[in-house]
């Protein structure tokens, strides 16, 4: 009967055209990589999908300093932090990480995690206490939905970048404590939060501003420091959560805050303590990553995103130009995450694999990820892409477009 319980709602994913599956990576994070797909067959593909947006998964130095890590610390950390997980790698770490956001937050003190969703969680259920009303974006990241769940605070949703909705309803609020909590870049969407206006916000009515700057750390600001680098913000009320398993190539997350919240942090988040510490080769690796981020390989590389992300967002337009009747539209991003919003389940997975039997990995994003009726192929630009990558895309959806546009001549 159980199993049967769990059949009949695989059954009713199927039916809603949202099954999953998983494919199997053969080769190196890269463009091209060795892909072996639910029918059992490899196959190299150009990928669209990745969030090594610099290009550094497979850097040769970072694989040396990755190799060099393990030889200096072997494999696994043994024990959570505190308890002797915490090696001389994690603490330079969290040092670089503190002195890079110090323009930004006073008193700037980081605070290592194993992944970004254990951060999310670990800094919302802590610091949301039964005294603490949460103001969540309705886009938010899965982890911060997660993480107000979890909380004992009372959780209110305002609508996606509604600074006047957000004031209304800090104004109303008679909690003692006030968390904002938002994505920087959202994920699924690629635009920016108006971080500045909430910022103002939380000065305005004595808030914390939770800031998940996944998606733009290692992107934006002059030497890829992220969201705060980009807008020049700085605050003692900034909490910034990154990872570091998209643009710097590894894996791993931090919180940076004043140290008075990753003081507290350190004797309140479960999800720190109660956890072993990411390996230490892997710290040791991120040294190497966090330098190559700031330097002039780090500049050319956030230039050459740029160039990329133009001439994607012109080709697309065009192509959407001559087929209106399709109802396709390209969201607004200024990143390196580029949706483009088919519509239906059924149709956007029709595309994706469409693409992928032409050579293309484009991944098609279905509800709940995305809201009912805006499934989307989610186009991720690498700097270690070419121009011609990107033309190859665009001749595959303009293709697919004139064979969809059932009002074409």
């Amino acid at each position: 009967m159980l199993l049967e319980h769990l059949r009949a709602k695989l059954s009713a994913i199927e039916a809603q055209s949202l099954t999953r599956f998983l494919r199997q990576a053969e080769s190196p994070t890269a463009p091209r990589q060795q892909v072996r797909g639910a029918d059992g067959v490899t196959r190299e593909l150009l990928m669209f999908c990745s969030n090594d947006y610099l290009g550094l998964a497979a850097e040769p130095q970072i694989t040396a300093a990755l190799i060099e890590g393990a030889m200096i610390y072997g494999g696994g950390s043994g024990a959570s932090p505190l308890i002797s997980g915490h090696s001389r790698a994690h603490e330079q770490v969290a040092e670089t990480l503190s002195a890079w956001m110090a323009p930004h937050i006073p008193e700037a003190k980081a605070l290592g995690f194993c992944t970004g969703y254990m951060a999310n969680l670990a800094v919302v259920t802590a610091l949301g206490d039964e005294q603490t009303e949460i103001f969540s974006e309705a886009w938010n990241h899965a982890s911060l939905i997660d993480g107000s769940r979890l909380a004992r605070a009372q959780v209110t949703r305002y609508a996606h970048a509604d600074v006047a909705q957000l004031r209304g309803l800090l104004a109303a609020s008679q909690a003692k404590v006030k968390l904002i909590v938002t994505d920087a870049v959202f994920s699924m969407d690629g635009d920016l939060a108006p971080l500045p206006e909430l910022l103002a916000l939380a000065d305005d009515f004595d808030a914390w501003l939770i800031v998940d700057d996944a998606h733009g750390f290692g992107v934006l600001g002059e030497r890829g420091r992220g969201s705060l680098e980009h807008f020049k913000l700085r605050s003692e009320r900034l909490i910034l959560v990154g990872t570091l398993g998209k643009a710097a190539g590894l894996a791993g997350a931090f919180v940076v805050a004043h140290a008075t919240i990753t003081d507290y942090l350190l004797q309140a988040a479960r999800n720190y303590i109660f956890s072993t510490a990411s390996p230490p080769a892997i710290e040791h690796a991120l040294l190497t990553s966090l330098a190559l981020i700031e330097s002039d390989l780090g500049a050319e590389r956030r230039a050459n995103l740029r160039r990329l992300q133009a001439q994607l967002r012109v080709g697309i337009a065009a192509m959407l130009a001559r087929h209106p009747a399709l109802g396709w539209r390209l969201a607004p991003s200024d990143t390196p995450v580029q949706p483009l919003i088919i519509g239906g389940n059924a149709e956007v997975m029709a595309l994706a694999a469409r693409l992928e039997r032409e050579g293309l990995r484009v991944p098609g994003i279905r509800p709940p990820t995305v809201p009912a009726g805006e499934a989307r192929l989610r186009i991720t630009l690498c700097a270690t892409h070419v121009e011609a990558d990107v033309d190859r895309l665009l001749l595959a959806l303009a293709a697919a477009a004139a064979d969809m546009d059932v009002s074409t001549p």
